[in-house]
Order: C-alpha cells, then sequence, then structure tokens
C-alpha cells in the first residue's frame, strides 16, 4: 500500500484523497503499482491549480464578465468537488471562494459604475433636451441647425437608459428639432414670398429706369431717378439668382441717362463760361461811358451794349451778380444824368427855382434893412438877433442859387 499527505491507494486499488470531511473515494487504479495512481491524479491536482491560477489572473487583469467569470468558477468548483485529483481540494475551495468574492465584488463594482454611467447618460441626454428646446426657438437658422445636427451625433454616442426614460427624452428631442425645422421651413418660404415680392418690384422699377434713360427733362428725370433709388432700397432682396442681374440693368439705365446730363452739363457749362467772358468784355466797354459827359452819345452807345448785352445767352450762376452788378452801376450812373438834364431844362421846375430865389433874396434884403435901422436907433440887442436870422436865410439863398446854376440860369 502506497501513501503520501493528502492519499492513498489501498490493497484493491482504490485510490483515495484526504479531506478536511475525511477520506473521499478519488478512483481505482488497476493499471500499475500504487505509486503510479498517486502520480497521475496528483498531475490531476496540478491541472486544477493551473487553472485556478489562470482564471483567478483573467478575473483581475481582463474585463472577463462576472457571468463567464463565476460559470468557470463553477466548472472547476465541480471537479474539485467530484474528488478526481489527489492534493489540498480544501485549499483549492478556499481559493475558489476567494475568487467568487472578487468576481461579486467587481459585479458590484460594475453595476455602480453603469449605474453611475446610467445617471451621467441621462443627464447628458437632459442636457441635450434642454439645449435642443432652447435652440428650437432660436432665428440663427444656419448656426442651430448645425448645433442640432451635432447634438444629434452627441445624443447616438451616449448610452441608452432604461426604455421608458430614453424614449420620453428621445420623444422631447426629436420634438424639438421638429419644431425648429418646422419654423425654418415657415421662415424661408416667408422669405422667398418676400424675395419673389422684391423681384417683381424691382423688375417694376428697372423698367421705368430704363424708360427715362433716354430722357432730357434733366431736373425732373434725376429727381424721379432718386426716388426711385430709395424704392428701390425700401424693397428688400430679390433672389440671389434675379438680385445682381436686375440692379445691373438698374444701375445701367441711370448711367446712360447721367452720363447723358452730365455731357450737356459739361458743354453748357463751356458755353456759359464762353457768354461769362463776352459779358465782362461789354461791363467794361460800358464802363469807359463814365463819368457822363455826352448823355446823349452815353445814351446811344450804352443802348447799343445793352442789345449785345441781352443777345449773349447764360453765364454761370454764382458769376450772376457781379457781372450785372456792373452794367447796374453804368446804368444807374446814366439814370442820375438824365435826371439832372430833366431838371435842368424842365421850365416848370426853372420858374419854382426862381421864384424861390426872388422870395429868399427879398427876405434877405429887408432883413439888412432892419438890421442898419436897429443900429441906427442903439438897439443892438434886435440888430444882433436880425443878423442871426439873415445868416439862415443867406444859407438858403445860397442853396437855391447853386439849384438855379443848374438850370443854366
Amino acid at each position: 500500500m502506497s501513501s503520501d499527505p493528502w492519499g492513498r491507494v489501498d490493497e484493491t486499488g482504490t485510490v483515495y484523497v484526504r479531506t478536511a470531511d475525511g477520506e473521499q473515494v478519488v478512483g481505482s487504479w488497476q493499471a500499475g503499482s500504487p505509486d503510479e495512481a498517486l502520480a497521475y491524479f496528483e498531475r490531476k491536482y496540478e491541472g486544477l491549480v493551473v487553472e485556478i491560477g489562470l482564471l483567478e489572473k483573467r478575473v483581475k487583469t481582463t474585463d472577463l464578465s462576472a457571468k463567464d467569470a463565476q460559470a468557470a468558477i463553477d466548472h472547476i468548483r465541480e471537479q474539485v468537488d467530484a474528488h478526481h485529483a489527489v492534493g489540498d481540494l480544501d485549499a483549492l475551495r478556499v481559493r475558489l471562494d476567494k475568487l467568487t468574492e472578487l468576481v461579486e465584488a467587481r459585479r458590484e463594482e460594475r453595476k455602480a459604475q453603469r449605474a453611475k454611467q446610467s445617471d451621467e447618460a441621462r443627464k447628458a441626454k437632459e442636457a441635450l433636451v434642454a439645449e435642443a428646446e432652447e435652440l428650437a426657438q432660436s432665428d440663427q437658422w444656419r448656426a442651430a441647425g448645425e448645433r442640432l445636427r451635432a447634438l444629434v451625433d452627441t445624443w447616438k454616442g451616449l448610452p441608452r437608459l432604461d426604455r421608458k426614460s430614453d424614449d420620453e427624452l428621445w420623444h422631447r428631442f426629436s420634438h424639438a428639432r421638429s419644431a425648429f425645422s418646422k419654423r425654418r421651413k415657415q421662415h424661408f418660404a416667408q422669405l422667398d414670398a418676400q424675395r419673389e415680392e422684391a423681384r417683381r418690384t424691382k423688375e417694376r422699377l428697372v423698367s421705368e429706369a430704363e424708360a427715362l434713360s433716354n430722357s432730357t427733362d434733366w431736373g425732373a428725370t434725376a429727381a424721379r431717378y432718386r426716388e426711385l433709388m430709395a424704392e428701390w432700397k425700401a424693397a428688400g432682396r430679390a433672389q440671389r439668382e434675379h438680385e445682381d442681374d436686375l440692379w445691373n440693368r438698374f444701375r445701367g439705365a441711370q448711367d446712360v441717362f447721367f452720363a447723358a446730363r452730365s455731357s450737356v452739363f459739361a458743354e453748357r457749362d463751356a458755353e456759359q463760361a464762353e457768354n461769362l467772358k463776352l459779358k465782362e468784355e461789354l461791363a467794361e466797354e460800358a464802363e469807359k461811358l463814365l463819368p457822363i459827359t455826352d448823355l446823349k452819345a452815353s445814351r446811344a452807345a450804352f443802348r447799343s451794349i445793352n442789345e449785345r448785352w441781352e443777345a449773349i445767352g447764360h453765364v454761370p450762376r454764382d458769376a450772376r451778380p457781379k457781372v450785372e452788378g456792373r452794367m447796374h452801376a453804368v446804368e444807374r450812373a446814366l439814370q442820375e444824368a438824365e435826371e439832372t438834364e430833366w431838371r435842368r431844362t424842365n421850365p416848370e421846375a426853372r420858374a419854382r427855382a426862381e421864384g424861390l430865389t426872388g422870395q429868399l433874396q427879398a427876405a434877405v434884403d429887408k432883413l439888412r434893412g432892419q438890421i442898419e435901422q436897429a443900429r441906427a436907433q442903439g438897439n443892438n440887442a434886435k440888430a444882433d438877433k436880425l443878423e442871426r436870422e439873415l445868416e439862415g436865410r443867406q444859407a438858403l439863398l445860397d442853396q437855391a442859387l447853386k439849384g438855379l446854376q443848374e438850370f443854366g440860369g
């Protein structure tokens, strides 16, 4: 009979293993010696040791699921409990128990981790929903649309929650996207309608602008073009494919008109500049008549100058007052000379001047006689008073005599 610390073989060839619960039958061995029988079953034990060691390593260093790990433990435990090996089976059971505890701890840890991940995923999805619902009210169509698409990609990358929670959040998320899409569609439909209305308005403005392009009613047409431009700006933008073409036609029509007007105005300005030169020469010719010495000849010369003046067209507006003022000055000098001549040759005026002079002369002579008489009587106060009165009458007489000389008297 052979034996070792963990097993023995009896005389019938039955192999036993020692455990805490006593000896357990391992099996029967008839093919060789007892030592060979023990060695065979000891190798079985070593195989279990290796298998348990590998399983411990897998549990500790890989992401082996708790379910698969427990299945592997149970499979090894069945072999240990079957007592088909010779060795410290109780030690193997202890290792398997510890491994079971480790797997269970790992299961709880992963459960807690999944719960944490689920909670984080819930919060993340709730945040996505809140942002989507806020974006649903935005009018920043491009930016909000791009952000909503990015939120969908983010959603797809998050773990699923329980069906009820996930479905509820997805419904809110999807509803927000749909609401935004509906509002955006309505906005662009309205925008398209506005742009179509703007296109029709601008086509009408273009037609009128083109019809006016050959007008020569410069002032009224330029004013109308300003009004058309104001209407153009107020009309808003047409569709992109029409806007540039309409604007080029509208602007082109204006350019034709204003180029023609500029050409005419440039020609007119040149003509008016030449007119100014001619009128300045006539003004200079008129000024040579001053001072007036021969009224009749000066009047005839000025009439000739004025006829030539009237035959000349317009001059630049800013130069008009100065050149016309020079002519007016000569004209006023002629009028004053005519008035003087009229007074000098007017019989009634001459008679009135002669009558006034005679009255003043008689008054002066009378005062002189009164002064002589007063002094002869020794009344110097009266004489002084009369002399002061004489001074006034003499001044009037001198002025009347001067006026009479204008009549050649």
